[in-house]
């Protein structure tokens, strides 16, 4: 980044990114965008984390780490195998945590995944995650993005149409309530209306909607964001009735969305991000208000279309009009009050 960091001192706390470590295995051969991701970012672990929250001048005093499917148990139970990610991650964490590096407190919240269609029985596998947490643990994204156009996702295209509305999914996702866990819904700008059903079926679980619902630009959604916005625009409008539902703000540089110029070649301003982000950024605060929105990096996924401190940059360009009390909970109230992890702010 070689642009001015925009009020160095607001404290962010990132509410989305991820680990991994591809190195070992050759890069995903993949025709799809996401697969220049992986080359672009094979390894993805504590010091990488670190030199973008804390190197690039913004004030990132701490994160979420959201499922991303690394390092999982490759021995016992197929359920249980998730519960390596929470180890892992937790290891991370304790890192942070020891001072060593700074006040910088990585991973103080940890989001995992666990096959919630196992219904009632998924019971123990979050049991298991609350353990190996060591009271880090907050929650379950189980991703329910899906497209009938394979182009649209690529390899990520694994969940079953109408997932969330599925009855053994229900029933798993019950068990969340019974545990005080958060839920994280990754799902595609068509399907929004699938987590408003979901909310309202459980009224009291606290849902966050990933990626501003994620608009598209890719198959046969290409070149249409101005056609679709109004469709995405009612729908963020009806999902933001339902009070348990919280929103993140980002994931806009991800391939999915195709936005303007972004890609892994283009390096552009903070301004030019702004100016692409605006109109989805500015509905969703709009739609939900700042207690119930928060920005997130959504890193290393979103470095296809931009890198760390430019991108925060072009957040706080967006929020240039906010009041200080909206700023606040913007980058860092919203997501410490969903998230559990207040004390980072004390």
């Amino acid at each position: 980044m070689t642009e001015d960091v925009l009020e160095p001192d607001l404290p962010i706390i990132d509410p989305h990114h991820h680990l991994w470590d591809f190195t070992p295995i050759p890069p995903r051969d993949s025709d799809h965008p996401f697969g220049a991701i992986v080359k672009q970012s094979p390894r993805y672990l504590f010091e990488e984390l670190l030199r973008d929250c804390r190197h690039s001048g913004h004030n990132v005093i701490g994160t979420v780490f959201l499922q991303c499917g690394a390092f999982y148990r490759v021995d016992g139970p197929a359920e249980m195998k998730p519960v390596g990610e929470v180890e892992f991650v937790n290891g991370v964490a304790a890192r942070a945590a020891s001072g060593i590096y700074g006040p910088f407190r990585a991973c103080a919240g940890i989001v995992g995944q666990a096959d919630l269609t196992l219904g009632a029985g998924v019971g123990a596998v979050l049991d298991a995650q609350i353990a190996a947490g060591n009271g880090r643990f907050r929650g379950i994204r189980h991703i329910g993005a899906h497209d009938a156009d394979p182009e649209v996702l690529g390899p990520l295209g694994h969940a079953p149409p109408a997932l969330y509305a599925d009855a053994r999914f229900r029933e798993g996702f019950a068990e969340l309530g019974k545990r005080g866990l958060t839920f994280d819904a990754w799902v595609l700008e068509p399907q929004i209306a699938e987590v408003t059903a979901l909310a309202r079926a459980f009224p009291d679980q606290p849902i966050v909607l990933d990626h501003v619902g994620t608009p598209l630009g890719l198959g046969v959604y290409a070149g249409r964001h101005d056609d679709r916005f109004a469709a995405w625009k009612g729908a963020i409008e009806e999902l933001a009735t339902c009070p348990n539902v919280t929103i993140k703000l980002g994931g806009l540089a991800m391939p999915f969305c195709k936005l303007g110029e972004l890609g892994p070649e283009t390096r552009t301003s903070a301004a030019r991000l702004a100016d692409l982000f605006r109109p989805y950024v500015e509905t969703a605060i709009d739609a939900f208000g700042a207690r119930r929105a928060m920005f997130e990096s959504n890193f290393p996924v979103d470095r296809w279309g931009a890198d760390y401190g430019t991108l925060w940059n072009a957040f706080k360009l967006i929020a240039k009009g906010a009041s200080a009390d909206e700023k606040r909970e913007l980058f860092a109230g919203a997501a410490a009050r969903f998230y559990r992890i207040e004390h980072l702010l004390a």
